[in-house]
């Protein structure tokens, strides 16, 4: 029992006194993944806007549009009175 005593008597070392922000590799696992996150995002904005190719308008008439197409004489639309 006196043994134990002592042990629990012993100051404990902290291992991270007297050491600098940056030299915690736990920090820089941190930053190291955010920074990298953000120039991997950088990187395809900027990959995505310069080969951009051309919006094409695929979409096909509505219903309404093929009526009226349908019911113009010649093509043209009829005059109004």
């Amino acid at each position: 029992m006196n043994q134990a005593l002592r042990f629990q008597e012993r100051p404990m070392k902290n291992r991270t006194a007297g050491r600098g922000w940056w030299r915690e590799p736990m920090m820089w696992v941190v930053v190291g993944g955010l920074g990298f996150g953000v120039v991997a995002a950088s990187t395809m904005a900027v990959i995505s806007i310069r080969g951009a190719d051309e919006v094409i308008d695929t979409r096909e008439p509505t219903a309404m549009q093929s009526r009226n197409h349908a019911a113009t004489p010649g093509g043209v639309p009829a005059a109004k009175p």
